[in-house]
């Protein structure tokens, strides 16, 4: 289905109010000859739309694993949950972006594979995103912000108020997305989407990685020319930083390649003048050979308009997964025949080159899509926890 033609039948079936945010996200993008694959998930891109959870009949006919691993609904009705962290006890923290909180939800204490308890932790966020802790603080990258709270000694509630630390950052354009995460060294890193497709930003914060001290002080910009990194994290074995990257649109259902980086401080990751291995932008590119000349490559490339988002590497893994990093591919929105949809699992080999292959299957059905995977983390009894923001769900993997 066209863009055109699927605004139209929104104003129809859902109003104006719709077709607005259409055309306040992508400006004149809709007059663009843009494919849709699915209605519902466009929907789930632009306004948070949440399908509910699947039926745990379907989960388990469904959704695949590689041998020796098994799914089970950890938490549903968590509408658009997205980023997650496990704190020190084993509870797990999920931000709902448009409820403007972060849930906790307890480790499960009774065997059944669910959830035991649930409450709101943090409330009345500005689209709160991504999340870590540290020596029992909570870090919370918020729209325009990013702030911290103090977690009590049990863990399931906060302590003093909730303090900024980093204020003054725009949240406008396409990627509203903060993601912060403290780093090995203590720092704190947040990034940046672009307020667009394809442009140069005004605000150089934007479309790039930067490092903070734990406080939110001594801010400097670190990597550029990185579109949209949703997800980043270090490999525990040499504690290389890496970065997921969604790639630019309107060049076709198969390029560019959506991008995994490893992040060197100082580098230009080549947005908006190259994309993926080489495509050399057809406006900025040739405007400016010198930026293609001095842009890193991707240490790997997904598949076109798979949006990666969320990174793990994980720290308790099982046999064959030495070495590995799990990634969550939300899926495509703008593609003729939809794509992603699932968690793949990135594996180093002894000279650093990584295959990829996939993990967690099955969100995409005969009868439409079940889910969009978002994040992905572990525990310290190496349980992992994909979350998902159309489905409204987190799922719990373990061995079985």
């Amino acid at each position: 289905m066209r863009l055109g033609t699927l605004i139209k039948r929104l104003a129809i079936s859902a109003g104006a109010l719709v077709v607005v945010a259409v055309i306040g996200v992508f400006g004149l993008l809709w007059l663009a000859p843009v494919a849709i694959s699915d209605k519902g998930v466009f929907l789930n891109m632009l306004i948070g739309r949440s399908i509910g959870a699947p039926a745990q009949d379907t989960i388990q006919k469904q959704l695949h694993l590689p041998p020796g691993f098994r799914i089970s609904l950890f938490a549903g009705d968590l509408r658009g949950a997205r980023f997650m962290r496990v704190t020190s006890q084993g509870d797990l923290l999920v931000s709902l972006p448009r409820a403007g909180q972060v849930i906790w939800l307890e480790r499960d204490r009774d065997g059944d594979g669910r959830a035991d308890n649930r409450h709101v932790l943090i409330d009345k966020l500005n689209l709160p995103h991504g999340l870590d802790i540290r020596d029992d603080w909570v870090y919370v990258g918020e729209n325009d912000a990013v702030g911290r709270v103090r977690l009590d000694k049990s863990q399931s509630k906060v302590e003093g108020n909730y303090e900024r630390i980093v204020t003054g950052l725009t949240g406008n354009g396409n990627h509203w997305t903060k993601t912060v995460r403290i780093g090995p060294d203590g720092n704190l890193y947040l990034t940046q989407g672009s307020t667009c497709n394809v442009c140069i930003e005004q605000d150089t914060r934007r479309a790039a990685m930067m490092r903070f001290k734990a406080d939110g002080t001594d801010g400097q910009i670190i990597a550029t020319g990185l579109r949209n990194s949703v997800g980043f994290d270090w490999a525990p074995w040499d504690g290389e930083l890496y970065a997921t990257e969604n790639g630019r649109d309107l060049l076709g259902d198969d390029v560019p390649n959506e991008e995994l980086n490893r992040i060197i401080p100082g580098s230009f990751y080549g947005w908006p003048y190259v994309h993926g291995f080489g495509v050399i932008d057809p406006k900025f590119g040739k405007e400016n050979p010198q930026a293609v000349a001095r842009a890193l490559a991707p240490a790997h490339g997904f598949r076109a308009h798979n949006a990666p988002l969320g990174i793990r590497f994980l720290r308790k893994p099982p046999a064959g997964y030495e070495r590995s990093a799990l990634v969550a591919l939300h899926g495509s929105w703008n593609r003729s025949k939809a794509d992603g949809y699932k968690v793949v699992s990135l594996h180093w080999n002894s000279d650093n080159k990584i295959e990829e292959r996939d993990f967690l299957t099955g969100f995409l059905t005969d009868k439409g899509t079940i889910g969009r995977p978002v994040d992905v983390t572990e525990d310290e009894e190496g349980t992992i926890y994909v979350s998902d923001d159309y489905a409204g769900v987190v799922y719990r993997v373990t061995r079985s």
